[in-house]
Formats: structure tokens, sequence, C-alpha cells
């Protein structure tokens, strides 16, 4: 797995610092938030701190929580690895390993451990791609249905859905 070109890819779809209103995760940049800036901190940090962080730290965030910690990098399948780390992204990693678990027809506790990688690294890439693809779907419709406020992202959300399904395997 090429970390780099994953994170890459992660930045170049998250853009820089954004404060808007209606966002849940309040204030971000890079799309990491404040929690999880402040997680990482291990302090609370303000919106000032959020809008300062460095794409370097950024970075590292991101290969720490969001592919390694959560054994997204021990996916052998390239594509599968760079959707579920996206949506670890989007949704946090232990809903992105409930989708994958789900796809892979296995236990689904949002922790990867040996048997979700035997299962995942022993089946069709593409079969699990989309059906990890397909919860995405329904959930960002789910969202949605919740709080109709949440509307206001579904453009961008479909945006990226469909810059996966143009890389279906």
């Amino acid at each position: 797995m090429n970390i780099k070109q994953l994170i890459d890819d992660i930045l170049r779809r998250e853009g820089g610092f954004v404060n808007h209103a209606a966002d849940r995760g309040g204030a971000t940049n890079y799309g990491i938030t404040q929690e999880t800036l402040a997680s990482w901190r291990g302090r609370s940090v303000s919106v000032d701190e959020v809008r300062d962080l460095t794409e370097d730290e950024a970075r590292e965030i991101y290969a720490a929580r969001y592919v390694v910690e959560p054994r997204f990098a021990d996916i052998e399948d390239e594509d599968l690895a760079a959707l579920v780390v996206d949506c670890a992204v989007n949704h946090g990693p232990a809903r992105a390993a409930r989708w994958l678990q789900q796809a892979a027809d296995v236990n689904t506790d949002g922790k990867v451990g040996p048997i979700t990688l035997a299962a995942v690294n022993s089946q069709d890439g593409t079969d699990l791609y989309c059906g990890v693809l397909a919860e995405r779907c329904r959930f960002y419709g789910q969202i949605i249905t919740r709080d109709p406020s949440q509307a206001a992202f579904a453009a961008g959300w479909a945006n990226r859905v469909a810059e996966f399904i143009e890389e279906t395997p």
C-alpha cells in the first residue's frame, strides 16, 4: 500500500480550513476535525489551532489514526484499502471497519483483527469494494433523512462516491 499516495488523495478531496455552520464535525482543516486534533494532541484545541494545523501534522494523523492503527494498511487490495480509509476519514474508523466486515461476512465488531484480515485478503476485492461502497451510499442517505440540514453536503458526498464508482476495479 502506498500510504503517501492514499493520503495525497484524501487531502485533495478534503481541501483546507472549513468551519461550516451545518457541519456536525465543526471546524476542520485538511479534513481533520477539532475533536480529532484534540484527541491527537491530548488536550482541548481552539478553532484557531485547527486553522493553523500543518499539512505535515494532518498527514501524521491520517497515517496513524486512519491507516495503521485500524489495520487498514494490512488490506492487500489497494483499491479496497483506499476506499475503506476514505470511509474512515468521513465516518470514523470503526464504522468503516464494520462495513468492511459486513461485506466480508465476518463478525461486525468494528475492529479489524486477524479473522477480518484473513477473510478480506482471501476474497474478491471488487466484491468487497462494491459492498463497502453500497453501505456508504446508504449511510449518506440515512444522514440526510435523520437531519435534513445535512443535505447541504449531499453534492460533495455524491461527488466523493462518484469518484470511487468511476475507479471501481
